[in-house]
Order: C-alpha cells, then structure tokens, then sequence
C-alpha cells in the first residue's frame, strides 16, 4: 500500500529535550530536578519528618524503578505513579487532594517553560501536512500527554496533527504494538501506510517495522544509534525529511 502517513517521535525528534533548561536559568529558575524534589520536599514537610538527603535518595531509587518499567514493560507511570512508588518507599503518604496537585504541578514544569523545537522541523512538518496525514506517538516520561499538546499547540503545531498516541493514555508505550496501532486506529490507516520518525533505534525503529511500517532515524540531535540501526533511512537534517518521505512514498 502507498504511504498517506507519518507519524513523529517527539523528544529529541521534533522537541529538543532539556533545552528548557537554559530558559528557566535565564528566569532565574532552579532546574527541573531541583524544583521537583524541592516540591516534594515541601509537600511532605507539612506532614511528616523528613530531610532533602532522604527525598534525594528516594527520587534515585524510584527514577530506576520508573527506568526498569520503562525498558522491560514498555509502562510509562504517570507522574502521579511515580510519586506514589516513592512514597511508598519511604514509608510516607500525601492526602490525595495534595498528591495529586503536586503530580500536576511537577507535570506542568515543561509546559510554563516549553522546550524548544529543533531546527527546520516545523517547516518539515508544515509541508508534509499537505500531502499525507501526521501523528504523534510519544512515552511521556514526566509531562503527560495534555501537556504535550499544549507544547506543540505553544510552538503552533497542535493542529497538523490528526492524531496522538501517548503512553500514558494508552497504556503502553514504545516499541509496544499498542501505541503504534493506537496511532494507526486514529488515522484510520494499516500500519503498512505509514512511515514513523524517531531518534531510537530499539524504540522507534523496531517497534514500527514490527507492524510492517517504514522507519526513519533521525540523528540530528541523538546519534547514538546511526551505525547499528534497521532504519529503511537515516535522517540528519529536517530540511531533508520531506524528501526523504516522498521518495518512499514513490518507491
């Protein structure tokens, strides 16, 4: 079947990952690690006695258990989750009320001081709205899929795309057939009429040619997979990616 579909990756695809960090130094912000568990701290702090050593330590031991469920399960826990898991282990607990304002809170942090886009994507991404149907299928890690579409809806994309499929709204997340089919169900496509763009290799890459999609590897901001890669193309530039896709579409 021809390709009528492209579906994104968005951190380190279309979003540079971390570059919010130097906006927030700019305001004179601490960083997004920092206000998290200074968040925390003070949440627990009206209940309970509890020092930034033990919080500290806490996050570590959560973040690797968020990290192990991530890459063994393909589950992305919601912010309220994690924060759940780490009360757990230190043996403490939040009204819910509270604990769920604070989820919110920490998964709001990239939405007031949105990352920006990487070069040449939004031009990239503007003109393959003309010709073939776009989507997103993201994990989201900390900021939920609500926020991300308010994200892309900041940058003026929100509305080139006619579907998302987000980890923690669906449930599982990359390289699970569930996130990629989700994206296809919201296209109304077949897997086999869509090209899908992303940064990781055992993410991106092998989950999409799983269901018999195309891949392309982006590497123009993460490169770690480009010698060892199954991609059907390498891309390193956006300003090629229209190309690149229509050429596939011919093929």
């Amino acid at each position: 079947m021809t390709i009528s579909a492209v579906s994104f990756d968005l951190w380190d695809t279309v979003l540079d990952d971390e570059s919010d960090e130097a906006a927030r130094a700019k305001q004179g912000l601490q960083t997004k690690v920092e206000t998290r568990h200074r968040m925390l701290l003070d949440a627990l702090q009206k209940h309970h006695g509890v020092t930034c050593a033990e919080i500290d330590v806490a996050y570590g031991v959560a973040n690797a258990a968020f990290y192990k469920a991530w890459q063994e399960d393909s589950i992305t826990w919601t912010c309220h989750e994690r924060l759940q898991v780490l009360l757990d282990g230190l043996s403490m607990s939040l009204p819910e009320d509270e604990l769920s304002q604070l989820a919110d809170a920490m998964g709001a942090l990239e939405v007031d001081v949105p990352p920006d886009l990487l070069p040449g994507v939004k031009a990239a991404i503007q003109t393959l709205a003309e010709n073939y149907q776009l989507c997103v299928v993201s994990d989201t890690i900390i900021t939920p899929g609500t926020g991300l579409r308010r994200i892309l809806d900041h940058h003026g994309l929100a509305d080139y795309f006619a579907a998302f499929a987000f980890s923690d709204e669906v449930g599982r997340s990359k390289p699970h057939e569930s996130i990629f089919m989700a994206a296809c169900a919201g296209l109304d496509v077949e897997p086999d009429q869509v090209v899908h763009i992303g940064d990781r290799d055992n993410k991106d890459i092998l989950g999409a040619q799983a269901l018999g999609m195309k891949a392309i590897l982006y590497t123009g901001k993460r490169d770690q997979d480009r010698f060892t890669t199954s991609a059907d193309v390498v891309c390193e530039d956006h300003a090629d990616l229209v190309g690149l896709i229509d050429t596939m579409a011919d093929a």
